[in-house]
């Protein structure tokens, strides 16, 4: 596709990526057996879908790909949650089938772009897909991003995944044909945006090959106290690496020093990468802090 060539239809043929919040049942149901359900997801749709590692109650299902690819994907979980609750069903002496619902993870600030003037935009949606759409009021812990929660019918739920694709592309700058959003996460992007026109911002994987004005690398430090140092780290590695995984930064553990109750943390990376690397540490202290509240839930991570 030549760059700036825009679609009539859909929006705009870039590079997106959108997050849904899922429970551990729900990611069972899109992982399938073996890994089965989410590799055919991700052959018959085109798109990326990484789904965050751990034992925490919630996890992070990443999609990136071309608008039409997400779209697809987006189909595929929605009749696949049908369907369990289709099977659900069949157990259980309830008659009436409860909506399928999925959790978006949309930053704060095209919250507003999605709710309209009013209220009108949201309305809109609701109205012209059937869906039920509700936006959260409040952040999602340590983090400047709100869960949008979509309700229906399958065909409803896609129906609104597209329309609010749209108005997140809306919302973003195109450079060829990337959709980069806006900075705007905390003072640290706007520093970056002072330096550099375009900041791209979420996942700087390879969801966005080839962008020549890359954010200067920022360093954000941490001081964590010793006796939480191994919750971050996780078992030979794993939590530490899985962060550094899905934020995109670079994170260095000082050695302990003697004396000290605390070990340094460095993180190296755009300011987006730093931000999702704070929300991923905070959450895996959550995450121990309600393990050790509710033993029964205790799991070896």
């Amino acid at each position: 596709m030549e760059p700036n060539k825009v679609q009539s239809e859909g929006g705009l043929n870039v590079t997106l990526t959108i997050r849904l919040l899922m429970h551990g049942k729900e990611v069972g149901s899109i992982i399938g057996k073996k890994g089965e359900t989410v590799k055919k997801m991700r052959e018959e749709s085109g798109a990326r879908i990484n789904i965050s590692e751990g034992n925490c109650p919630e996890r992070i299902v990443t999609i990136t790909g071309p608008t039409d690819a997400i779209f697809k994907a987006f189909a595929m979980i929605a009749y696949k949650f049908e369907e369990d609750i289709v099977n659900a069903m069949s157990n259980s002496p309830a008659t009436s089938k409860p909506p399928v619902t999925l959790r978006l993870v949309v930053p704060a600030s095209q919250c507003g772009s999605l709710i309209g003037k009013g209220g009108s935009k949201i309305k809109e949606m609701r109205e012209s897909t059937g869906a039920q759409v509700q936006v959260a009021g409040d952040m999602l812990p340590n983090s400047t991003e709100r869960a949008v929660t979509i309700s229906g019918t399958p065909e409803a739920i896609i129906q609104c995944v597209k329309q609010i694709c749209v108005v997140m592309l809306e919302a973003y700058t195109i450079q060829g044909q990337y959709a980069i959003p806006h900075p705007d996460l905390t003072k640290l992007h706007q520093l970056a945006m002072q330096q550099t026109p375009f900041t791209p911002l979420g996942q700087t994987s390879p969801a966005f090959p080839g962008l020549d004005a890359n954010p200067p690398a920022s360093t954000h430090e941490l001081s964590i106290p010793n006796d939480l140092i191994g919750c971050i780290i996780g078992r030979q590695g794993t939590k530490i690496n899985e962060i550094r995984q899905m934020s995109g930064a670079q994170i260095k553990i000082a050695n302990a020093m003697e004396g000290s109750a605390e070990r340094q943390i460095t993180i190296t990376g755009t300011p987006a990468n730093i931000s999702l690397a704070q929300y991923l540490i905070n959450a895996r202290f959550r995450d121990v802090a309600a393990m050790w509240n509710d033993p029964s839930s205790m799991t070896t991570s």
